[in-house]
């Protein structure tokens, strides 16, 4: 007779096992922690740079326009830096979301319905051979998707208002206005196709996490009776 391939229900409320899980629990959330304040901390540096830069930009009539690209370049490089943050996080945050599915509701519900499955072994592979979950393009899209557009649209209209407020010439048409792209021996074709680029690859990259990905959380729904105090 072989062995029924059946969690033992008598493991489930083995104190061992369940003091074992919820240390295990403790420490995947305090690392879900620790890397979720990675991600504000670097957050907190692009507004940072981006406040900075705008402040020193409208202070100094003087101050040319270019200076925005390279806002425009420490931006892209934080949003890296943080995607990649966010592929530990979320990897990590997987392990949480397992570990609550699987071994919390069944205990808060009293039921074993939940514990039906390989999330055991899934675990303990994702233990002996860690893996992202995401790409670092998906990581990209999130970030952007959820802070960095924003930072992104905000240093491009500062950028046209620069041009606008502190153009050499006057600026009554589109050719001056395109002229005033230029900025020393920087032609205006560079500086105009460094904006265009930027805005499209933003757009169509937060466009593409929207359609692509979804967050962790929802809306209520048909369920929002059930919450209701």
């Amino acid at each position: 007779m072989q062995p029924s391939s059946e969690p033992n229900p008598l493991q489930r409320s083995d104190p061992t096992y369940v003091n074992a899980m919820a240390h295990f629990y403790r420490g995947e959330l305090g690392r879900t922690l620790v890397w979720r304040e990675r991600l504000d901390a670097t957050t907190t540096w692009s507004i940072t740079t981006t406040t900075t830069i705008i402040t020193v930009a409208f202070s100094f009539r003087e101050a040319p326009h270019i200076i925005f690209f390279f806002n425009l370049a420490v931006l892209w490089i934080l949003l890296w830096i943080e995607a990649r943050r966010y592929r530990f996080y979320d990897a990590y945050r997987a392990r949480v979301r397992m570990l609550e599915a699987h071994f919390l509701v069944p205990i808060v519900s009293q039921s074993t319905q939940m514990l039906e499955g390989d999330w055991r072994k899934l675990v303990c592979e994702d233990l002996v051979l860690p893996a992202f979950k995401i790409s670092a393009f998906e990581a990209v899209g999130r970030r952007l998707k959820r802070n960095y557009i924003f930072l992104f649209l905000i240093i491009q209209i500062a950028w046209l208002t620069k041009i606008f407020m502190h153009a050499p010439a006057p600026v009554d048409s589109w050719r001056a206005f395109y002229q005033a792209f230029a900025v020393g021996h920087i032609p205006s074709w560079v500086v105009a196709t460094v904006f265009v680029l930027t805005f499209i690859s933003v757009v169509t990259i937060t466009i593409y996490a929207s359609l692509k990905s979804s967050g962790e959380f929802h809306e209520f729904g048909a369920r929002k009776a059930l919450w209701r105090f």
